[in-house]
């Protein structure tokens, strides 16, 4: 027997509604503000969460696709004038196509090799949006407008974000559980055993990595109008070095882990605000204390400690030999 799912459904039912109705008791706009930047960090690391957590790839560059989004936005609605809902799937589509011509060749890379050419992208976009100053700003940088109304303000711009961030989580959650999922996991574990059992492996990698290019895109655009004002500054290395951490202290694997760890490292410098200069301290302290202790992330602590609490089913009930039945086989087995 299975256990019932009635728990977890009353759970997610009770996150959802905390989650839509955030801005009628958070404390102030700063508090909504951070759970916006957690919705839209979470738009980008639940499709690069399909790439590095359940394909295995080492993406570490996915800061270059967050600026291709955010220039995009800042570019197609402040200069021409184009409806943001349009710019945003506008940017979606370009950062999908991005992630396709980098994914082309570079999939074809060994692990580490393919880590490095991820982190010659993100270099790479970097110098160009430094070098097209005309297009980009420079290093001056550029104005990004906001919203149309309904969402042009903070709880109009934080529900936006819940829809966006709801919906890929949705398409996360489903190609994660469904064959798609088999066959990512069982590409990363082992790709020769995957290419063996008819798993296409090349064709699998690519279109996980183009639509985590598409969630990348969108979360740019998200990003960079929550920003108000984005420079080449603002999409520093370490930013893609922090997506690619919150999976691993998350949890490889699932869709719960790496959004509390999304969840955990946004908030922790507003956790350990008094002591500022020791941000990226904490951040390698608990980056240590996962591996040591959790090597599977906090997702899988916190599913440990649920299933504690939870009262078990017997998995399986016990069957009785017919005893009379067996004897009378036996004698028949030796009279014959």
């Amino acid at each position: 027997m299975t256990a019932s799912p009635l728990p977890r459904v009353g759970a997610l039912a009770i996150g959802v509604i905390a989650a839509a109705t955030l801005p009628l008791w958070v404390g102030d706009f700063y508090q909504l503000h951070l759970a916006a930047l957690i919705g839209v960090y979470w738009v980008l690391i639940a499709g690069l969460n399909l790439v590095v957590g359940y394909t295995g790839q080492l993406s570490i560059g996915h800061v270059g696709l967050l600026s291709i989004g955010s220039y995009t936005f800042a570019i197609v609605v402040g200069r021409y004038g184009v409806d943001p809902l349009l710019t945003l799937a506008l940017a979606g589509a370009l950062g999908g196509l991005c992630g396709f011509l980098l994914g082309l060749p570079s999939l074809r890379l060994p692990g580490f090799y393919f880590a490095m050419a991820t982190m010659a992208f993100a270099l790479i976009m970097a110098e160009l949006s430094l070098a097209q100053g005309e297009l980009t700003g420079g290093g001056a940088g550029l104005p990004v407008p906001a919203f149309n109304a309904p969402f042009d303000t903070p709880p109009g711009f934080y529900w936006l974000v819940l829809l966006v961030a709801g919906l890929i989580t949705w398409m996360t959650w489903n190609v994660a559980r469904l064959m798609w999922g088999r066959g990512l996991i069982a590409l990363r574990d082992s790709e020769v055993a995957a290419a063996a059992v008819g798993v296409p492996v090349f064709r699998l990698k690519l279109t996980v990595f183009t639509f985590s290019g598409v969630t990348a895109g969108i979360g740019g655009a998200l990003f960079a109008s929550l920003q108000s004002y984005i420079t080449p500054d603002t999409f520093i290395f370490e930013l893609g070095l922090f997506f690619f951490v919150c999976i691993i202290i998350g949890g490889r694997g699932s869709i719960l882990g790496p959004f509390v760890g999304t969840v955990v490292l946004t908030a922790l410098p507003e956790m350990v605000a008094p002591l500022a200069k020791l941000g990226n301290f904490f951040y390698g302290l608990l980056l240590l204390a996962v591996v040591l202790v959790v090597p599977e992330g906090i997702g899988h602590l916190i599913k440990t400690v649920i299933a504690r609490f939870q009262k078990k089913q017997p998995d399986s009930q016990g069957v009785q030999p017919d005893i009379g039945r067996l004897v009378t086989a036996i004698q028949r087995g030796h009279a014959s």
